[in-house]
């Protein structure tokens, strides 16, 4: 599985931003409310935050060799699905309210209580600590080359090796 691309996160974040944008604009003319998310949203992020974080904490201390039982290749994966899931998550929730944030700026003067845009700060500041949690943890679910690999060591690339002994080869098929 590849690492999530920052850029991907970024375009995602930007795309929504005009959406958010969009729908705001769209909510204040026909006096609706303003789509953000409430707060009690958060107490779902920080689950999900905290649930990922501890689920990506027990594979960094298996794969550093701090666990003699053996990981369940499952729950790995389950774990970098979710961090990813967290990541792309987190930039979709950014990118909306941060261009509901954009459009709330402008009346900032106006407005006599500013409980909305700081509203759309602090779920936007949640969403920031998603992406973070996410790309970390999917950091910490990756496993480090294995000594004599030829991706992993210098020198090595393009050497074609001979089996060292049955069952036992020093070099992977193309």
């Amino acid at each position: 599985m590849k690492l999530t691309n920052p850029l991907v996160l970024l375009v995602i974040g930007v795309g929504l931003a005009a959406a958010g944008w969009f729908a705001t604009l769209m909510a204040g003319r026909y006096s609706l409310a303003t789509p953000v998310l409430p707060l009690t949203g958060l107490v779902t992020m920080g689950v999900i935050v905290v649930l990922t974080l501890v689920l990506g904490i027990r594979v960094l201390r298996w794969r550093n060799g701090k666990k003699k039982k053996m990981l369940n290749p499952i729950l790995a994966a389950w774990t970098l699905v979710l961090a990813q899931a967290c990541a792309y998550t987190g930039a979709m929730l950014l990118g909306w309210h941060a261009g509901i944030f954009l459009d709330q700026l402008r009346l900032w003067n106006v407005r006599s209580g500013q409980a909305i845009t700081w509203q759309t700060l602090i779920m936007a500041g949640g969403a920031l600590v998603m992406i973070v949690v996410g790309l970390v943890v999917e950091r910490f679910c990756r496993i480090p080359p294995e000594d004599g690999e030829a991706d992993g060591t210098p020198g090595l690339q393009g050497k074609r090796g001979k089996p060292k002994a049955e069952g036992e080869y020093a070099y992977r098929g193309d």
